[in-house]
Order: C-alpha cells, then sequence, then structure tokens
C-alpha cells in the first residue's frame, strides 16, 4: 500500500519507477538483456517477478461487440455448447456460426452489434436497437437453435446472477460467473457492451479475468496451481486508487478480490487514500511529508502497527490512528 498526501510522488513510485522498471526487467530476462533501473539506484527482488500488470480502469473494449462474457473468457465455451445441440449438428454448424463477431450466424444488418448508429446533423450521433435482430445480435436462423430452452442472444441477455444456476453444471463457466458475482457485478448482462460500463466495472471484470487463472481448493481458497510454483507464476499487480467512485459495500468486495490474489502467491501494489483500505494492508509505505517539492520521500514504511506507533511521522498516521480509534469506540444509541 502506498499512501501520501496529493503530490506526495505517490503514482510515480508505483507506475513509473516500480512497474516501468520491473517490466522491462521481465521482459529482459527473457530477451537477456540488462539495462539499468530509470528513477532509481535499484531495485531489489525483481527475480520473484514473473509478470507485472496494470488493473486501471481503461475500457475493456471500444466496440459494442465487447462484453464481459468475451473479456472474462467463458464466451467461448458457451458458444461450444451451442454448437453441440442437436439442431446445430443437424446443420452442421461449428462453434463459429455462434459468434457475432464473423459473418455466417450473426445479424448482419448491425453486424453482430445488436445496436445501430444513426448520425445527426449538427447533433451527437444516436445509438438505437437493431430492429432486424432486436438487439440479440444473431440472424433468425441462428436464434432458433435452443439450449436449455434459450437461444444464444437469450444468454447473452441474462444477467450474471440468472448464469450462475443457469451454468451450475458447467464448472469453469459457473466459476467465472461466481468471481463476477464475488465483485458485485451480479446485475451486469453477459453481453453487455463495454462502451458502457463505468471506470470501475471495468477494472472489476479485470480482476476477475486475472482471478479466474487462479486455482481454488475444495475450501474456496486460492492456491498455486499445482506445478507451477516458481517466479514465473507469479504477478505483480499496480492500482491507481481503485474504490474510487465505490459504494462501501463494493469496496469490500474489492478486497475479498484482492486477498484473493495475494493468497495465491501474488503481489498487489495499491495507491489509496481510503481510510479502510489502508488499515487492511499487509505492508505500507507512507511518502510525504508534504506535496510537491516538499513531498517524494518515504516517512515510514511497515505493518500498520508500525505506522502508528510512529503516528507523529506524518498525516497518515495522524488520520489513520484518529480514524481507528472511531472505528473500534462502541456506537452511541
Amino acid at each position: 500500500m502506498i499512501t501520501g498526501v496529493s503530490g506526495s510522488g505517490k503514482s510515480t513510485l508505483a507506475r513509473d519507477v516500480l512497474y516501468t522498471n520491473l517490466s522491462k526487467m521481465v521482459g529482459e530476462r527473457r530477451n537477456e538483456g540488462n539495462a539499468p533501473p530509470l528513477g532509481c539506484r535499484a531495485i531489489r527482488g525483481a527475480e520473484n517477478v514473473g509478470r507485472v500488470l496494470e488493473v486501471d480502469q481503461t475500457p475493456i473494449g471500444k466496440t459494442p461487440r465487447s462484453c464481459p462474457a468475451t473479456y472474462v473468457g467463458f464466451w467461448d465455451a458457451i458458444r461450444r455448447l451451442f454448437a453441440e445441440a442437436n439442431e446445430s449438428r443437424m446443420r452442421g454448424w461449428s462453434a463459429s456460426r455462434f459468434s457475432f463477431n464473423t459473418k455466417g450466424g450473426r445479424c448482419e444488418a448491425c453486424e453482430g452489434q445488436g445496436i445501430k448508429r444513426i448520425e445527426m446533423s449538427f447533433l451527437p450521433d444516436v445509438k438505437v436497437t437493431c430492429e432486424v435482430c432486436g438487439g440479440f445480435r444473431f440472424g433468425p436462423e441462428t436464434l432458433t437453435v435452443r439450449w436449455k430452452g434459450k437461444s444464444i442472444g437469450e444468454v447473452l441477455a441474462m444477467s450474471v446472477d440468472e448464469a450462475v444456476d443457469f451454468f451450475a453444471a458447467h464448472p469453469s463457466t459457473h466459476h467465472a460467473l461466481r468471481l463476477l458475482q464475488d465483485v458485485g457485478l451480479g446485475y451486469l448482462t453477459l453481453g453487455q457492451q463495454s462502451p458502457t460500463l463505468s471506470g470501475g466495472e471495468a477494472q472489476r471484470i479485470k480482476l476477475v479475468t486475472e482471478l479466474a487463472k487462479v486455482r481454488t481448493d475444495a475450501q474456496g481458497n486460492a492456491a498455486s496451481r499445482p506445478g507451477r510454483g516458481g517466479a514465473d507464476n507469479k504477478t505483480l499487480y499496480v492500482l491507481d486508487e481503485p474504490t474510487v467512485g465505490l459504494h462501501m459495500a463494493d469496496v469490500e468486495k474489492l478486497l475479498r478480490v484482492l486477498h484473493r490474489l495475494v493468497d495465491a502467491g501474488n503481489t498487489v501494489v495499491v495507491i489509496e487514500h481510503n481510510l479502510d483500505v489502508i488499515a487492511d494492508a499487509d505492508w505500507i509505505i507512507d511518502l510525504g511529508p508534504e506535496g510537491g517539492e516538499a513531498g517524494g520521500r518515504v516517512v515510514v514504511q511497515g505493518p500498520l502497527e508500525a505506522l502508528m506507533a510512529l503516528r507523529q511521522t506524518g498525516h497518515t498516521a495522524n488520520v489513520l490512528s484518529d480514524f481507528l480509534k472511531e472505528r473500534r469506540s462502541p456506537a452511541v444509541v
């Protein structure tokens, strides 16, 4: 956890120094290069990191064809289920028939987007539901194929909460859907168009994609994949203020996801001002003591207890100390 007042150098340390240098080091390790680090004298322990990833709030896709089902990666499994239906076998259709990215099964009127763009003179363009497919993205013949009583278009229109039970007998798809529920995205539809997602929603979908790669044991606890416990299997994630715009209930769900990534042997570096999140960190690096030219120095680093023991060293320790006292005080009715 990297904390500090605005302008104290948090983003510079996490993104410009740590993320940039480690990304180069990981790449050079594979290419057998050895360039000196930028912005610091040295980085120790880089050999323990196999991958570096910044999980930001940028969109997961730029076109309406991109959606949570395709980004997380379980859409291909759903297409294979429809390809195995009796109607598909009788007609010789493969899983490619149920792709809205290629010609054949998709609605050609909207090119598989489910919407059409109407250009308006002197006004912003207007998007309307495709009148040919009704927003289902596929052609009428493709929509005649049913799996468990639903067409491929109706499955896309299902919410994550509905789909969890619908795909209960299919472990990989069910696991991904449960993860979406765990981060508070159960209300999204499987075919939710990526451009309509908020930054916070996009960030949590990216975390789900990463968490879907983590094997879990019988109790649901995260664990490293068997036979891949080395550095190549460990990822360092960088998140810059992931709680911005999130309700407190969603912050708690986000924290659970981050803990699952850490439990699997990965490292999560978070830049944050949210006191609940800071108090939950394993290790805190507080920068300052002020912003601008008066910042950029490590005021204190260590577990939460170390910060509290030196509460006079910086603004974060003072504010956090008062916050923890209020949280531990019994409520007055």
